[in-house]
């Protein structure tokens, strides 16, 4: 992890550098043509994530899961129910969402894919990610009315959600998200490979397997499975 962060900045450089789609907080979703293919089937996905959380007490807080998060996770209000996390396949997860993990499983380097719940009142302060070898993509699925209060900072640009529609960013760029109503906002979340070049592809690779081994990941498995075996009373 130390030498990790070290290198953290000259990998992102080049993996800028070497960014076939620019370097910038947001990017066109059109740039993504899988994109389309989610929105077309976002109903489908709505009705899994229904089904998957209908009790919300059941999906893990990302706090508990994965100790890193802890200085941005509210405890108890950041809930994330993960169907691929750093490349590892939540088979339990996966089965009971079908449709989507189908559809997931299509997008080019996938990396992560996890319906991302927000409980009313809900801060994210501002934080950055791990590497530019990978962007976000944010597919609304249940979205608070109140549009105006329930929005995502990055850089200096913001954004909101609609249902069925999807947005692209690059989470090395300071984000922070607040979900400041009295509703549950729940997105799909897609983390996959930032298309590149051979240096960028080579770079991020390396980064990006280094990281999958490494505790940040291996402890929210563990995690994963500690709450799998049973939420705490």
């Amino acid at each position: 992890m130390r030498i990790g962060r070290r290198l953290q900045p000259w990998t992102n450089r080049q993996i800028a550098r070497s960014s076939r789609v620019g370097d910038k907080p947001f990017h066109d979703t059109a740039e993504f043509p899988w994109i389309a293919e989610l929105e077309a089937h976002w109903e489908d996905i709505r009705a899994e994530a229904a089904a998957a959380l209908c009790d919300i007490n059941a999906i893990p807080p990302l706090a508990e899961i994965s100790p890193d998060h802890r200085r941005i996770a509210p405890a108890g209000m950041w809930r994330s129910f993960f169907l691929y996390g750093y490349g590892y396949k939540v088979d339990e997860n996966c089965a009971k969402c079908p449709k989507t993990a189908a559809l997931v499983g299509k997008v080019p380097g996938l990396n992560s894919a996890l319906f991302s719940v927000l409980v009313p009142g809900t801060h994210i302060p501002a934080h950055t990610g791990v590497t530019k070898a990978i962007l976000t993509c944010h597919l609304g699925i249940q979205v608070p009315k109140a549009a105006d209060k329930c929005q995502m900072r990055v850089a200096d640009q913001f954004t909101g959600w609609a249902e069925g529609k999807a947005f692209v960013f690059d989470d090395i760029y300071q984000h922070e998200v607040l979900n400041d109503t009295p509703e549950t906002r729940i997105i799909l979340l897609v983390q996959f490979r930032r298309p590149v070049g051979l240096r960028g592809k080579l770079i991020g690779g390396l980064f990006l397997s280094a990281v999958r081994h490494s505790r940040f990941v291996q402890d929210a498995r563990r995690g994963l499975r500690a709450w799998a075996e049973g939420p705490p009373k």
